[in-house]
C-alpha cells in the first residue's frame, strides 16, 4: 500500500489549499515544493500586502480557451469562503480599488494562515524537494526525486504554477508532466506584463519614466480604465497589465488620457477660442501631469492662437486616441502570471482531474485559466485547490 494518498507538488495558493481541504477530509497528503520555502509568490503579492482575492469575482474576468470552465470551482469556493478563513485566524483586510482586497496584517499572515490550516489537518509539507521523473503503474504514481528518494500514492496533483518570475523557481515542470501523460498544452506566453516599445515611441516614453496617468487602454474590443505609467523600457501600470493579457503580437494599443474629459477636439477649439494666448502646455496641464502635458506639447509650441484645426485634431487624437503598437513585453520575467498552460478540454471543470489519467489533477496557474489584475488569481487557486481537495 501507498504511504501517502496524495502526493501535492508545489506549497504555492493552490496547493497548500489543496492539501488542507484532503487532509480535513481524513487523507494523508504530502506537498512537496522545490524551493526551500513555501508561499514565495504570496509573500510578494501585492507589494508585500498580498492582494488575496477580489469581491467582485466573476467568470468573464478569466481569460481560457474554454470561459466556461472556471465557473464550477469559483461558484463553490467564493472570496467570501476565503475571507472566512482568513477571519478564523485574525486576519483583517481592506478594500483599495476595484474591489481589490488587502491583507492589513500582510502577506506573511496569509501564508501562515494556509500553513497553520495545513498543519492542523495533517497535511505534511516538505520543501527543497525537487522531482527527477514520474511513472504511474499499477494505479500508483510512482516519484523519483533528485536526492535519490522514491514516492508513491494513487493520486497526484501538479500545483507548481506557470513559468512566470523564473528568478522564483518557476518551471514548466507541470507541463512536462502534462505532455508526458498525453494532455495538451495551451501555449504559454507572459500575462499581466508590461510592453515594451521601440524607436520614435521609446524615445517619447523614456525621458517621461515614472510618471502616471489616469486612462483607457483598449486592445480590440477589450478596454480597462486605471493607472498608466511610463517607463524606461515603454509602458507598465494596472491598465496596461491588464490589456496585456488580450495582446497578441503585431497588435494596436489605443489609449485614452481623458477618460473623464469633454469631446477632445471641442474642448480645444474652445480653449482656442477663449484662451488664445495660452501655450498649449498651459492648457494641457490642468489635464495631464505636468510632465506628460509638456512631452505632448513639445510638437506644437507657441500660442493656441497658432494651432490650426488639422493640428488640434492631431492634438486631440494623441489624447483622446492614442494608438501604437508595442514591439513585445517584459516576458515571463516581469510577467505576473502566465495565460495558457493545461488544456481545459483534458480536464473535469468541478474536480480538475485529468479525464484520460485517474488519480492525475492540476490546479491553479499551470492550467489555461488566467485572471485579471486584482486578486482574481488568487481566487482560482483557492477554489481549484479547493475542489480539487474535495475530490481526492
Amino acid at each position: 500500500m501507498a504511504e501517502w494518498d496524495a502526493i501535492i507538488v508545489g506549497a504555492g495558493a493552490a496547493g497548500l489549499m489543496c492539501a488542507q481541504v484532503a487532509a480535513g477530509r481524513g487523507l494523508r497528503v504530502l506537498v512537496l515544493e522545490r524551493s526551500k520555502k513555501p508561499g514565495a509568490k504570496i509573500l510578494i503579492s501585492g507589494g508585500g500586502r498580498c492582494n488575496f482575492t477580489n469581491i467582485d469575482v466573476r467568470p468573464t474576468s478569466y481569460l481560457s480557451e474554454n470561459p466556461h470552465f472556471a465557473k464550477s470551482a469559483l461558484s463553490r469556493y467564493t472570496a467570501w469562503d476565503f475571507m472566512d478563513l482568513l477571519a478564523r485566524h485574525g486576519i483583517t483586510w481592506h478594500e483599495k480599488t476595484l474591489g481589490q482586497l488587502f491583507s492589513d496584517q500582510g502577506a506573511r499572515a496569509v501564508l501562515d494562515a494556509l500553513l497553520a490550516e495545513c498543519r492542523t489537518a495533517g497535511a505534511e509539507i516538505r520543501c527543497g524537494q525537487a522531482i527527477e521523473t514520474v511513472g504511474y503503474e499499477d494505479g500508483l504514481y510512482r516519484l523519483t526525486l533528485e536526492d535519490g528518494g522514491h514516492l508513491t500514492a494513487p493520486r497526484l496533483v501538479i500545483a507548481s504554477g506557470g513559468v512566470s518570475i523564473p528568478k522564483m523557481g518557476a518551471t514548466g515542470f507541470a507541463y512536462d508532466i502534462a505532455r508526458q501523460f498525453g494532455l495538451e498544452i495551451v501555449p504559454p506566453t507572459p500575462a499581466l506584463v508590461p510592453f515594451t516599445f521601440a524607436d520614435d515611441d521609446l524615445a517619447f516614453m523614456q525621458p517621461l519614466a515614472g510618471v502616471a496617468a489616469d486612462s483607457i487602454v483598449s486592445v480590440g474590443k477589450t478596454s480597462f480604465r486605471e493607472a498608466l505609467l511610463f517607463t524606461h523600457r515603454g509602458l507598465s501600470g494596472p491598465a496596461i497589465l491588464q490589456v496585456s493579457s488580450y495582446w497578441h503580437p503585431g497588435e494596436a494599443v489605443t489609449i485614452n488620457l481623458l477618460p473623464d474629459g469633454p469631446e477632445v477636439l471641442g474642448w480645444l477649439k474652445a480653449e482656442r477660442q477663449h484662451r488664445a494666448k495660452a501655450a498649449l502646455k498651459t492648457v494641457l496641464a490642468e489635464k495631464l501631469p505636468a510632465r506628460l502635458a509638456d512631452a505632448i506639447a513639445a510638437s506644437w509650441p507657441g500660442t493656441m492662437a497658432g494651432l490650426s484645426n488639422k493640428d488640434l485634431q492631431q492634438v486631440a487624437d494623441r489624447l483622446g486616441a492614442w494608438t501604437l503598437t508595442p514591439s513585445g513585453t517584459e516576458g515571463f520575467k516581469k510577467a505576473e502570471v502566465t495565460r495558457g498552460g493545461v488544456s481545459t478540454d483534458d480536464l473535469s471543470s468541478k474536480t480538475l482531474e485529468a479525464k484520460a489519467m485517474p488519480g492525475l489533477y492540476f490546479i491553479g496557474e499551470c492550467v489555461d485559466v488566467t485572471g485579471w489584475l486584482g486578486g482574481y488569481n488568487f481566487q482560482w487557486a483557492w477554489a481549484s485547490g479547493w475542489a480539487a481537495g474535495q475530490a481526492l
